[in-house]
């Protein structure tokens, strides 16, 4: 079984997303804020990080950076409900870009997508 990580600041849509990705088979751990998920990914890696671009205090964007630096081999996918994001070269680095939408389906596919690539490659 895959652990995704969800970092996202608003506790419904994180609710939502464990559900749902739960329901697909996955075990899912969220956490509330940048710091937490790099706590995570030193502690715990998780084998995908779904990381939210705007949270208060240390923003997805830094937080990229930093656990990338810690382990560069994470899958990450930034969602975000800005697409204006995904201009700014320090997003590059991520895996996928994905908008958050009320419909789940693009992340999921993402999330499949990026998990079936990362299996292929061992």
């Amino acid at each position: 079984m895959k652990n995704i990580l969800i970092a996202d600041d608003d506790t419904n849509l994180a609710l939502l997303y464990e559900q749902e990705l739960s329901d697909e088979g996955y075990q899912v751990q969220v956490v509330h804020d940048a710091r937490a998920a790099i706590e995570r990914v030193q502690q715990n890696p998780p084998d995908l990080l779904v990381l939210d671009i705007c949270m208060p205090g240390m923003d997805g964007i830094e937080a990229l950076n930093k656990i990338l630096g810690i382990n560069n081999q994470l899958p990450v996918i930034l969602n975000t409900a800005y697409s204006n994001h995904k201009d700014n070269y320090l997003t590059w680095s991520a895996d996928a870009y994905v908008v958050k939408s009320s419909d789940l389906t693009e992340l999921k596919d993402a999330i499949q997508n990026i998990l079936a690539k990362k299996s292929e490659g061992e």
